[in-house]
């Protein structure tokens, strides 16, 4: 079967993008999040109703697509294998959210049929909590000092300054795809550098 045969023209054109993404090509990777950022986006808002979770989602998506990238078969369109991935991390976003939420905040029912209910004392923490997680962003902060000068400007505007993508944009004087393409990948040598890390957290 003549690869990617059944797909539809615009399915073929992307088939050149992704071809050029498997070589590495971060022109590429950029192409295809442009095109696609916003109907994942939005596919994910509906989905969560909540803009800050719809947005790390969709970056989360294109980073688990970018990572197996290797994986696509041309036998469907990317955007399918793109929204299917992006679907599925999102269903299991909520799943993890709603035990947490059950968990802490809803009365459940023991074997007895009795209500039973977590009471939640304080959300501030306590001393030893505070220590830790004071600990924890210390190490993080020298995790991200070890990152290419590039990535490191864009973990540290993202999620130590609290920068939307837009400012992150016009500060670095950067297409908005790109920002977006290179911060996944950031993250994904984040993520690395933490594992070899972890002993230390």
């Amino acid at each position: 079967m003549e690869v990617g045969k059944n797909l539809s023209e615009k399915g073929k054109k992307d088939l050149k993008v992704v071809e050029r993404a498997k070589e590495g090509d971060e022109a590429a990777f950029a192409q295809l999040m442009d095109q696609y950022r916003e109907p994942v986006y939005y596919m994910l808002l509906k989905m969560v109703k909540n803009t800050d979770d719809a947005e790390d989602l969709t970056i989360e998506a294109f980073g688990k697509a970018f990572n197996r990238i290797q994986q696509y078969s041309p036998s469907y369109a990317f955007s399918t294998w793109l929204f299917k991935i992006a679907s599925n991390n999102c269903i299991d976003f909520i799943r993890k959210k709603r035990v947490h939420l059950t968990s802490m905040d809803h009365a459940y029912s023991n074997q007895d049929g009795e209500s039973v209910k977590i009471d939640v004392e304080s959300g501030t923490m306590d001393p030893e909590e505070t220590i830790i997680k004071q600990q924890k962003v210390k190490t993080m902060r020298k995790v991200v000092e070890k990152l290419k000068p590039r990535y490191r400007d864009l973990i540290k505007k993202r999620y130590f300054e609290e920068l939307t993508y837009e400012e992150i944009s016009d500060e670095m004087d950067l297409p908005l795809g790109t920002v977006k393409a290179q911060l996944f990948r950031a993250r994904e040598f984040l993520a690395n550098l933490m594992k070899n890390t972890k002993d230390t957290i």
